[in-house]
């Protein structure tokens, strides 16, 4: 029987992206990249916030100190709802053309992000972490034009990132230490796939990948064999997050850029799905 999708909330998002469940609040967090702001969405009583930013806007996680860590344009910058972002650490500052795109934690908290070409025509975007222990990251993998994702497997021991032009998932070991190893091709995604997008694990290590331009979510098995998919009515998926205090819900956030909304009303809209299996929440930054 094919999972009722549920529209939450009919925002119209120009590029929505990253969303994400925040426990302490009971809330789900997501961004418009292009529009820009941060939205905010409550689970009790589908009540909604937004906050405009002073320039895109790529990812908001919470952070345990207190307040979250957004990827803008120019780096990553702390912030308090009601107050203006302040800048916290550049990022890619010899790449004026980039910006920040799609961030995850791991299971001790250690923020993995992305960069990319904010024109999407170069290579110039890389995986990034940063320290545990002050604000510094340091790439990981690339070059990407643009990348997605990344999302952790619920033991922390596998990491998943995505070069959304290239149309491959790419898994990668994660040590302790955060060290990644052992780069493989998890999925590689066809011409009737669309672009794989952002993602998210359940609880039994199987990841959802967004399909961007293919109307759907695809759950892949920990050895990347297709288990099944759950189609939207907007064809720009771009990330899924499991949500609500029995993390038993999928919430998705979509994008209207370069459609028609005559043809595609619901482009750019917040869904919720009943997957069929738990998830796990990512933990707020640390450190």
């Amino acid at each position: 029987m094919p999972a009722a999708v549920e529209t939450v909330w009919p925002l119209g998002a120009v590029l929505g992206e990253g969303a994400l469940w925040n426990p302490a609040d009971g809330c789900v967090w997501f961004v418009d990249i292009k529009k820009p702001a941060v939205h905010r969405w409550r689970w009790s009583d589908g009540a909604t916030t937004s906050w405009p930013m002073p320039e895109r806007v790529g990812f908001v996680v919470p952070r345990a100190a207190g307040g979250f860590v957004l990827g803008l344009k120019s780096g990553l910058a702390l912030w308090t709802p009601g107050s203006d972002p302040r800048p916290w650490l550049a990022v890619d500052a010899d790449r004026p053309d980039n910006r920040l795109n799609d961030a995850t934690t791991d299971t001790v908290g250690r923020l993995w992000f992305g960069s990319m070409d904010d024109s999407e025509a170069g290579p110039t975007g890389r995986l990034w972490r940063l320290a545990p222990d002050g604000p510094s990251a340091s790439p990981q993998d690339g070059p990407y034009v643009v990348t997605n994702g990344p999302a952790v497997s619920p033991d922390g021991a596998t990491l998943y990132h995505t070069d959304t032009v290239g149309r491959t998932v790419w898994a990668f070991d994660l040590s302790a230490d955060g060290t990644l190893s052992n780069r493989r091709a998890f999925v590689r995604f066809g011409d009737g796939d669309g672009y794989p997008d952002g993602m998210a694990t359940d609880a039994e290590g199987g990841l959802w990948v967004c399909h961007w331009g293919g109307g759907r979510i695809t759950r892949f098995r920990a050895d990347g064999g297709r288990d099944r998919a759950i189609a939207l009515p907007a064809p720009q998926v771009t990330k899924c997050a499991f949500a609500g205090p029995g993390l038993d819900r999928l919430v998705v956030t979509t994008a209207a850029i370069g459609l028609d909304r005559t043809a595609h009303p619901q482009a750019g809209d917040l869904f919720r799905i009943d997957p069929g299996v738990r998830g796990w929440a990512p933990p707020p930054v640390a450190g």
